[in-house]
């Protein structure tokens, strides 16, 4: 009668660890390991994370093309999407230059580059100019002509998510101005593709656990532990700024939705998580977006920020710049007046603006910012080198989550969010996170908080996705 008993653990330690969020950790700790005592395998492991990253990426653009299509075309008003648009950017440009002023202000705080004494003759650029591959920041007129592609073909082979974008937006103007009733094969079919899509990441995203181990073992094995204190004082204070920011950024949310920061990354945990491990916010820009929709943001909002925001609103990259370049005056000896940090704040806000898809843009960003102040060595952009790679987590982990609160924010803004439903679904996050992979994985079959009885208002709540079909002007 008692032998029956071992099997509940047996059975709870099997779905602890089905957990992607579980299966992603063990393999970041495997990879740190292998990467410590094995440095040359490690460094040879970096085509895995390399191979998941691009699996994801080749999906991406017709995933946003579907996406912004479906939503723009249920909702029928493309006025709505010039709002959307407008308020998004309105956001982004508020948020980032916030970002630029608080990455100055740890800067001024904590010195990172104080006592340093690096002469700048002495320095080897020829990393920098590996990283960068002879590219350039474009200018203001450059940066608007790239968002218009050169051919539809182009914007997808080239994975420019701007330009996707914005045949997306022209596409669906037609399709609403035809009619959907007059192109119901047309509207059909971009509809299933979607679908098919998300089909897709599911099964691509089994492979994240692997993708991870290759990725931090490449990390480790090249860089090893030791840098960490090369560069303490800095990777101190970009980490600390960047964790104020994020407390900013859940007051932002709560004063304009009432969410919780806290149950939204407990909802998106296995994201994060997988995004830090791979070190690339795109790689889970799907499943976020998926899972934004989920929690009560409209299609065409989801589809219209996030995408935006990867170009627009990269907080983490904007509060790392401003840092980095009073990092690079303090170690070279450069004392910068407050007319000199604003200098650095106006041209940083417009060289954060596009960084995506450029090699080495963050180098750029400070060369560029280096040579409008005029006193700070070019050369010292060397001296970053060494910590660039390290502050990917920060940047990653800030940059996503910022997307995700403005996502929020603007969709509150123009009426776009369901906040009941957004209430319930980050009221048992972990529930809702389940309840929906389980749909994406077979949406006829009952959710696993079905099975177990639970019938919270979140689990017996219809699908968003499916709602959202249903009645698309819902708010």
């Amino acid at each position: 009668m008692a032998q029956p008993a071992p099997s509940v653990p047996r059975s709870r330690a099997r779905s602890v660890l089905s957990s992607l969020f579980v299966q992603v950790l063990i393999a970041a700790v495997v990879g740190i390991i292998v990467g410590h005592v094995w440095p040359d395998f490690g460094e040879s492991l970096k085509p895995i994370g390399d191979g998941f990253i691009r699996l994801i990426k080749m999906v991406i653009a017709p995933l946003i093309f579907c996406v912004v299509v479906v939503g723009i075309a249920k909702a029928g008003d493309m006025r709505s999407v010039g709002r959307v648009g407008l308020k998004a950017l309105i956001y982004f440009e508020i948020v980032t230059t916030a970002a630029l002023a608080l990455g100055l202000i740890a800067g001024n705080v904590f010195q990172p580059g104080a006592g340093l004494g690096i002469d700048p003759s002495t320095l080897d650029t020829s990393g920098v100019e590996a990283k960068t591959e002879g590219e350039t920041m474009p200018g203001p007129a450059e940066f608007v002509l790239h968002m218009i592609p050169e051919s539809a073909v182009a914007a997808f082979a080239d994975n420019e998510l701007l330009q996707v974008l914005l045949l997306a937006v022209l596409f669906a103007a037609g399709l609403l101005h035809v009619g959907i009733d007059r192109a119901p094969q047309v509207f059909g079919f971009i509809e299933q593709a979607g679908e098919v899509i998300f089909k897709i990441i599911g099964y691509v995203m089994r492979l994240a656990p692997i993708a991870v181990f290759g990725s931090m073992a490449y990390l480790i094995g090249q860089y090893g532990l030791s840098s960490l204190g090369t560069y303490a004082k800095l990777i101190a204070a970009s980490y600390g700024s960047a964790l104020l920011f994020i407390v900013l950024l859940g007051v932002l949310l709560r004063a304009f939705t009432g969410l919780s920061i806290i149950r939204f990354l407990r909802y998106t945990r296995e994201e994060f998580v997988l995004a830090v491990g791979t070190a690339s916010s795109e790689c889970v820009m799907p499943r976020m977006m998926e899972k934004l929709e989920h929690a009560g943001c409209r299609k065409e909002a989801v589809g219209l920020v996030v995408p935006t925001g990867y170009s627009f609103n990269l907080d983490g990259a904007s509060i790392y710049l401003s840092l980095a370049t009073l990092f690079m005056a303090q170690a070279v000896g450069v004392d910068l007046t407050i007319g000199q940090q604003l200098t650095v704040i106006l041209v940083l806000m417009l060289t954060s603006k596009g960084m995506a898809g450029i090699p080495g843009s963050a180098f750029i960003a400070l060369s560029a910012t280096a040579s409008a102040v005029g006193v700070i060595p070019v050369a010292a952009v060397a001296l970053v080198l060494g910590a660039d790679r390290i502050m990917d987590t920060m940047r990653v982990v800030t940059n996503l989550l910022g997307n995700c609160v403005a996502t929020f924010i603007v969709s509150k803004w123009d009426n776009a969010l369901d906040q009941r439903q957004a209430r319930e679904v980050l009221a048992a996050p972990e529930d809702s996170a389940k309840s929906l992979v389980a749909e994406a994985s077979d949406p006829d079959a009952p959710s696993e908080a079905t099975h177990n009885g639970d019938k919270s208002p979140a689990v017996e709540t219809a699908s968003p996705v499916e709602t959202a079909r249903e009645s698309p002007s819902k708010t």
